[in-house]
C-alpha cells in the first residue's frame, strides 16, 4: 500500500466494496490464522461490522486506522509499551500484585508466568486496542467503559508505603503516553509504508481521545508533548523487582532453542525502540552502530514480509463504512 505524505482525503461511501479486488499473500493469511485463537476467545464481544456507516472515533482514512491496520508492528508496539510502563513503580507493583498473568501460590507471585492467564491478558488488551481504534462508536465506548470500571477496582500500597490507584488520572496519562509513543515508534521504524511525520502528528492529535476517554489528565496531543511527558517522568522512574520479573515474556530463554535467534532479535528490537534514558534504565544491550543498523533492517524485513499484516477485522471495518479498501 502506498500512502501519500499529504493528509489522506476523506473516503466517500460507495456501495461496491467488492469491486475493489484485494489479493492477500500467504504471509498475511498466516498472520490472520495465527490470530484466530485470540479472536475466538477474546473478540466475541467486540465486533466490527455494525452499525453500518458508523466510523467510530476515527474512521477510514485516519492516521489511527492506518497505524492499527498492520498487526505485526502493533504487536511490537504493545511489547515496547508494556516494558516502558513497568519503569513506573506504581505501574510495576500494580501489575505484580494484581495481574492474573503471574503464577501465584497461596496468593503470592512466584515470578513465573501463568501461560493461560498471560494469553488472556494479552487477548483482552488487543481487543481493547482494536475495538477503540477500528470498531463503531458504541463498541469503542463500551470497551472504554469496561476498562474504566476495571481501573476503579484496582488499588493498593507499594512495599515502601506509597498508595496507588489504577484510576489515578496522572497514572492513566503515563499509561496512554507509553502506548501512543510505542505505536508511533514501531510504525515509523518497521511499517512497510510508514506515514510521514506530518501524518503521525495527526495520529497523536486524534489518538489523544483514547487517553482522555480513559480518564487521563492533560493528555498530550502532539509527539513533542508525549515525548516530553515521558522524559519529565524520569525522576519518578526506577527499575524495581516487578520491572525485572515482568520483562520475562520476551526473554529468549523462555522459548525453544530453535526459536531463540528470532525471539532474541525481536526482544532487542523492542527495547531498541525505547528512548536513550529508558535503555539506560533497562541496561539494553548496545551494539556498534553498523551492527545495530543491520539488526534493525533485519527486523524491518521480517515484519515487512507481512506486507499487509491485516486481520479480517480491518476489512470488516471498511465494509461497515461501505468504502473500498485502499488499493495496494
Amino acid at each position: 500500500m502506498v500512502i501519500q505524505d499529504t493528509a489522506r482525503p476523506a473516503v466517500e461511501p460507495t456501495p461496491s466494496v467488492a469491486s475493489v479486488p484485494h489479493k492477500r499473500s500467504v504471509f498475511d493469511w498466516a498472520v490472520d490464522k495465527s490470530f484466530q485463537s485470540i479472536r475466538d476467545e477474546f473478540f466475541r464481544n467486540v465486533q466490527f461490522t455494525e452499525p453500518k456507516d458508523d466510523p467510530g472515533w476515527f474512521g477510514p482514512g485516519s492516521a489511527v486506522w492506518y497505524v492499527h491496520e498492520h498487526l505485526p508492528t502493533v504487536q511490537i508496539a504493545m511489547g515496547a509499551a508494556a516494558m516502558m510502563e513497568t519503569l513506573h513503580p506504581d505501574m510495576a507493583w500494580m501489575a505484580y500484585e494484581h495481574t492474573r498473568a503471574l503464577e501465584r501460590i497461596d496468593g503470592v507471585p512466584t515470578g513465573q508466568f501463568d501461560e493461560k492467564a498471560f494469553s488472556s491478558r494479552s487477548g483482552h488488551t488487543l481487543s481493547f486496542f482494536f475495538g477503540v481504534a477500528l470498531a463503531s462508536t458504541p463498541v469503542a465506548e463500551r470497551v472504554s467503559k469496561t476498562v474504566r470500571g476495571m481501573h476503579n477496582r484496582i488499588e493498593g500500597v507499594r512495599p515502601d508505603g506509597h498508595a496507588y490507584k489504577a484510576s489515578d488520572p496522572d497514572l492513566l496519562t503515563w499509561n496512554y503516553c507509553t502506548q501512543a509513543w510505542a505505536l508511533a515508534a514501531s510504525h515509523k521504524a518497521f511499517h512497510p509504508d510508514p506515514l510521514s511525520d506530518e501524518r503521525l502528528e495527526e495520529f497523536f492529535h486524534d489518538y489523544a481521545r483514547m487517553g482522555s476517554e480513559l480518564g487521563g489528565a492533560n493528555v498530550p496531543t502532539t509527539k513533542e508533548g508525549v515525548d516530553k511527558y515521558l522524559a519529565d517522568s524520569l525522576p519518578y522512574l526506577a527499575v524495581t523487582m516487578p520491572t525485572v520479573e515482568l520483562l520475562n515474556p520476551t526473554a529468549p530463554w523462555r522459548y525453544p532453542s530453535w526459536q531463540r535467534p528470532v525471539v532474541s532479535l525481536v526482544d532487542w528490537a523492542i527495547q531498541d525502540l525505547h528512548p536513550e534514558w529508558a535503555q539506560k534504565l533497562m541496561n539494553t544491550r548496545q551494539y556498534p552502530k553498523p551492527i545495530a543498523a543491520a539488526r534493525r533492517r533485519a527486523v524491518k524485513a521480517l515484519l515487512g514480509s507481512f506486507r499487509d499484516g491485516k486481520m479480517k477485522e480491518v476489512y470488516e471495518s471498511y465494509e461497515r463504512m461501505g468504502v473500498p479498501f485502499p488499493r495496494d
